[in-house]
């Protein structure tokens, strides 16, 4: 079973480090520039837009992954934005669909219809992780462009929050 709460203060360093990891990696997410403690909380704990952040546990207390909720204003009012970030070495199995878990129950107790999810082209294990959670496709930007000019396409995968209580 894996531990899943809450993000809190004491969390920040732990997962700031591990968002940092997966940007300096590279290709699992839109963002290419790492964050500051200070910035990360700001985004991702204290944030006018954040619904509910979640971390989720390893055997040692330790964070190996988040995942946030919020809103967006280019979105529909019922429908909330998600972003997961896991560690990948050592991967915790299973992480990603604990998180996703509570973060739907969250997200259905506050009237939310759907979750939106925006996820590069070239990210093969982001795309295969919200099919795997029942995400389905809804669009395409085409060609958004990276800091030296490469052009990435973004998919946009939907989920319907009145499929996870079938």
């Amino acid at each position: 079973m894996i531990a899943i709460r809450p993000m809190m203060q004491e969390d920040v360093a732990d997962a700031c480090r591990l968002l940092n990891q997966i940007i300096e990696n590279g290709g699992t997410t839109a963002f290419e520039v790492p964050f500051s403690e200070p910035l990360f909380a700001q985004s991702y704990l204290d944030g006018a837009d954040k619904i509910c952040c979640h971390v989720a546990l390893d055997n040692q207390g330790e964070v190996a992954g988040f995942q946030w909720l919020g809103t967006y204003d280019a979105l529909p009012e019922d429908c909330a934005d998600i972003a997961t970030f896991t560690q990948r070495n050592p991967t915790l199995r299973g992480a990603g669909r604990a998180l996703f878990q509570e973060t739907t129950k969250v997200a259905s107790a506050m009237r939310f219809r759907t979750i939106n999810a925006t996820i590069r082209a070239d990210n093969a294990l982001g795309l295969s992780y919200y099919d795997k959670m029942g995400f389905w496709d809804y669009s395409v930007s085409y060609g958004e462009p990276l800091h030296d000019g490469t052009p990435v396409n973004r998919i946009t995968k939907r989920f319907e929050l009145s499929q996870s209580h079938k």
